[in-house]
């Protein structure tokens, strides 16, 4: 198969389009970053849900 036949997406961190590979076979539709360097540096959801409204001891 030709390499630009592949799908591909966009990395929801730095923005670089990414195409599929064989190894997202199973779980392409749950891919969202380009490589593990973009996932360990994206922002986690517990740290921004925490952030909003509360003070220093977890109430607000």
């Amino acid at each position: 198969m030709k390499k630009s036949l592949l799908p591909s997406k966009v990395c929801v961190v730095c923005g670089r389009p990414f195409n599929w590979r064989k190894r997202w076979a199973r779980c392409w539709e749950e891919v969202r970053y380009c490589s593990e360097r973009c996932r360990r540096s994206a922002p986690r959801r517990q740290a921004q849900e925490q952030g909003q409204g509360e003070g220093p001891d977890g109430r607000q």
